[in-house]
């Protein structure tokens, strides 16, 4: 938590410097496409402001009304910040595009221009290094399409994304980022790796014939939601099946403590 919270708090910090820089270049060139461009950062450094929003909403804890929690938050408010940097990021950038072909205004002041340039590389760029060192240290030995896409928390890759859509192309950026996040949205699954622990610890024990299904689902970044079916040998007391059932759900839960709820139930042989 503390670590997503640091790279977002950096991109705040790095996007309110880049418009300061481009405020200031507007009021000395009079430069209204400048003036748009530090607008343009302003409303990121809105969505930065969101995730935090979100980040504080998920951390309520259950109530009667959500069971399981607000985890999910996070997932909504990373999808209006996906949303909102395709449309204010590239539809914007698009429509000042066009309008600069339709009417090309001869340069003024270039040598402005270009320190508004190495001064928002210079933000930029160290917002989106705060942002990859902590991606790195929790992607583990994953490649980074595949970290991107087996990852539950997108607080960190939001801003890791943002950041490259500013240092390269922001459209396709919004695309992946607004992928992700919807299917965390909706429900996805945790990891195989996940899955394959809760297997391998049902298989420790003799008296479970076997492991029927195992459906998992993110409810928020740190939070796992696990619906076990077992099969357990017919001759076996109810009080030991009881045991059982217990034991496995706190080996579960010491094995991942992103794993919050564990339901197993029982299910005769197919």
């Amino acid at each position: 938590m503390e670590g997503a919270r640091k790279v977002i708090y950096a991109a705040l910090a790095g996007n309110l410097a880049i418009a300061g820089t481009k405020f200031v270049a507007a009021a000395i060139t009079g430069s209204s496409a400048m003036f748009s461009e530090g607008v343009h950062s302003v409303v990121d450094t809105g969505n930065q402001a969101l995730l935090l929003y979100g980040m504080r909403r998920a951390s309520r804890p259950p109530d009667e009304r959500f069971p399981y929690g607000h985890g999910k938050e996070i997932y909504f408010w990373s999808f209006v910040v996906a949303l909102l940097v395709f449309a204010l990021g590239a539809g914007v950038s698009f429509y000042q595009g066009v309008q600069g072909l339709r009417s090309p205004e001869p340069m003024q002041n270039p040598a402005i221009n270009y320190a508004v340039l190495a001064f928002a590389a210079l933000f930029e760029g160290g917002s989106w290094l705060v942002a990859l060192r902590e991606f790195r240290s929790k992607k583990g030995r994953r490649g980074y399409l595949e970290a991107v896409r087996l990852g539950k928390d997108p607080r960190t890759f939001a801003v890791l994304f943002e950041d490259t859509a500013a240092l390269v192309i922001l459209a396709v950026t919004a695309f992946l980022l607004a992928r992700e996040t919807k299917g965390l949205l909706i429900g996805e699954s945790a990891n195989r790796e996940v899955v394959a622990e809760i297997c391998r610890l049902a298989s420790r024990y003799r008296e479970i014939a076997k492991v029927h299904e195992v459906l998992t689902m993110h409810v928020g970044p740190e939070f796992i939601l696990a619906n076990i079916a077992l099969e357990i040998r017919p001759d076996l007391p109810r009080d030991r099946t009881h045991d059982i059932i217990e034991s496995l759900t706190r080996d579960i839960r010491r094995s991942d403590d992103r794993v919050k709820r564990v339901f197993i139930g029982l299910r005769d042989e197919d």
